[in-house]
């Protein structure tokens, strides 16, 4: 399974400990070089910075194949990261790619890509029992300053017949 990521769900996931979820669900993750020095470079001495650059299971590459410029033109608004996964994604033929932001998120689902997020990656770890406290999970997500909607972190909850937060 190819399985490409942008620079938030890194972030987040280590920001609360749980880097290593996509490891057990994915063998590899793959990251353009742009959200490799957006996480390990430029973000340098926060979370996440140092569990990507040790993690033997990312994966920088480089785009492979030109991309299509219509895609390229749809991803103009994005941050370097985001536009640059969802390029490499595409070009690789990846089976998901890893986004938090909507705009980046509907971008690559019109590009017929699959996306999950880091809230999707943290249900599927409760599904599998992986995540013991998905609702902490949450709460820890957003005392380390990790914004989602909320309304989205009660429907999660609410799909897994949780207490709301």
């Amino acid at each position: 399974m190819t399985v490409v990521s942008n620079s938030s769900p890194l972030i987040a996931l280590a920001r609360i400990g749980r880097l290593n979820l996509l490891a057990s669900f994915y063998k590899q993750i793959l990251i353009p070089a742009e959200v490799h020095y957006e996480v390990t470079v430029a973000g340098r001495g926060f979370p996440g910075a140092e569990e990507v650059r040790k993690a033997t299971w990312i994966e920088v590459v480089s785009q492979k194949s030109p991309f299509d410029p219509s895609l390229a033109q749809a991803c103009q608004k994005l941050g370097a990261g985001e536009r640059a996964a969802i390029l490499l994604a595409k070009s690789l033929h990846a089976d998901l790619v890893l986004l938090d932001e909507w705009k980046a998120r509907r971008v690559a689902r019109d590009a017929g890509l699959s996306v999950v997020g880091c809230l999707g990656i943290l249900e599927a770890g409760a599904r599998s029992g992986l995540v013991a406290d998905l609702r902490q999970a949450y709460i820890d997500l957003l005392r380390h300053g990790i914004r989602f909607d909320i309304k989205l972190l009660q429907d999660s909850l609410a799909r897994l017949g949780l207490p709301k937060l």
